[in-house]
């Protein structure tokens, strides 16, 4: 839609008959742009899409049918009103066959005009809510990446989750991206339209943090100069995240999960119970299961959480995402900074499959962020990732290495040693996979192996 109100294509060789629906169209509120032919209405509608489009099916040069089969092929998602002059059953027909949505006939009854164009415009709405739905999904859903096993089956749990209002806990590290999980669900639920509220459990003192979730009354403590609603009352039909509950003050707990059970809570000083209509999705790093046999989470509120249960694994066990979750942290970190940078080299690649990552997805992304920072050129090498030493230490060593480890050339050499070495054991012995890893030629591999004095006993253990 645009500010000036949404845009109507009149395509039609009649000069008459255009000036009539540039009128009507007009006294609509919209804005007309107009066409006398096919060719320069596809040209037309290349330039900006129209809302509606008014398609007169006799022309010259090219047929309003053929402008249909066209939009059709393309994939435009146009909202066509076709206009024959004869009112051709038949005609109209196989004009809704190909893609448009209604029909009028010349002369035009002012009256049907302006009711095709009325539903014309609600339907391009409706296609445009879609649109950015989908749009909004797919975003929120971005830096759900992962066709491991272990990622897999919780997303798919998650899904399942998402069409309901049972309460999902979720469980992993810190950095396995918890709160990515509970926005995906909430997008993908019913609720999507309502608020999403996040509430850090650990972040706030206790007193502070039952204010943040029931909200107080004026006068209900110093500095409480007048009412205000908690997150409960403000995410009232949407979704309520309580990330870290299993810091969760004991005091709170029992509160808490009074709005389990019945939805009902007090505000902080006050007396009148209150209700909202929220879903509860949680998350924690903590072992619950410990801390209620140690007696520091209450039993019940954990079986009222621990409906849907989502393991979140870390990083280093789905190793074999990183390269699709680096190339999108990379593709990102560029278009946020600008930053030409639109590839990760194979030796960088292989150093990220490496390294444990104790942060998980967050520690990947902030390295891969300050890498497509300071990087000199439009790739990440393997320089430009400076990850701490527990990566680095197996493959350039601090202990004196034979014939002089203070040369540059000697640790160079050691560290391709390592390099080879491992892509050779990683590929269980086969040349022709080492060499792929690494971004290399099989012939440059040798030619390495060879320069680097390695034993050549490894040979490809895949037939061709």
């Amino acid at each position: 839609m645009n500010a000036a109100g949404p845009l109507v294509l009149v395509v039609d060789d009649d000069p008459t008959a255009r000036r009539m629906l540039d009128v009507r169209m007009r006294a609509l509120g919209c804005q007309v742009a107009m066409a006398t032919n096919g060719r320069d209405a596809l040209a037309a509608i290349e330039r900006e899409l129209p809302a509606v489009i008014l398609l007169d099916l006799q022309m010259p040069q090219m047929d309003g049918m053929e402008v249909l089969r066209t939009l059709n092929r393309d994939g435009v998602e146009a909202a066509t009103i076709v206009i024959t002059a004869h009112g051709s059953i038949d005609t109209a027909v196989e004009a809704m066959k190909e893609g448009a949505i209604d029909f009028i006939t010349k002369p035009f009854d002012p009256q049907y005009l302006e009711i095709a164009v009325r539903r014309a415009l609600d339907r391009r709405q409706l296609l445009d809510s879609n649109r950015l739905l989908r749009e909004a999904l797919a975003a929120s859903a971005a830096n759900i990446l992962g066709e491991s096993p272990l990622m897999q089956d919780a997303l798919q749990t998650a899904q399942k989750a998402a069409g309901t209002s049972s309460t999902v806990l979720l469980l992993g590290e810190s950095g396995t991206g918890k709160e990515v999980f509970a926005r995906t669900i909430h997008e993908w639920s019913p609720r999507h339209d309502k608020p999403f509220v996040v509430v850090n459990c650990v972040a706030l003192s206790e007193h502070l943090l039952e204010s943040e979730l029931f909200g107080h009354e004026k006068g209900a403590f110093t500095g409480a100069h007048q009412a205000k609603k908690g997150k409960f009352e403000v995410a009232d039909g949407g979704t309520v995240f309580l990330d870290e509950i299993g810091d969760m003050p004991p005091s709170l707990q029992s509160k808490l999960l009074r709005v389990l059970q019945d939805h009902e809570f007090e505000r902080v000083g006050g007396s009148r119970l209150l209700s909202a209509d929220i879903r509860i999705l949680a998350a924690t790093n903590k072992d619950l299961d410990a801390a209620v046999k140690a007696g520091r989470f209450r039993a019940d509120l954990f079986y009222r959480l621990n409906v849907i249960r989502i393991v979140l694994p870390p990083l280093r066990s789905r190793k074999e995402d990183i390269p699709a979750l680096a190339d999108h942290f990379r593709a990102r970190y560029a278009a946020e900074t600008k930053r030409p940078v639109r590839t990760i080299v194979a030796e960088a690649m292989t150093l990220l499959g490496r390294y444990d990552w104790p942060g998980n997805v967050r520690e990947l992304a902030n390295a891969i962020e300050r890498a497509v920072v300071l990087c000199s050129g439009d790739t990440i090498t393997a320089a430009d990732l400076a990850l701490p030493p527990l990566v680095a230490a197996p493959l350039i060593s601090d202990r004196p290495l034979p014939g002089g480890a203070n040369q540059f050339r000697t640790q160079v050499n050691a560290y391709r040693r390592h390099l080879l070495t491992a892509a050779l054991q990683d590929a269980n012995g086969n040349q022709t996979y080492a060499a792929k890893s690494l971004g290399l030629r099989r012939t440059s591999f040798l030619r390495l192996m060879r320069q680097l004095n390695m034993r050549d006993d490894y040979t490809d253990q895949v037939t061709q």
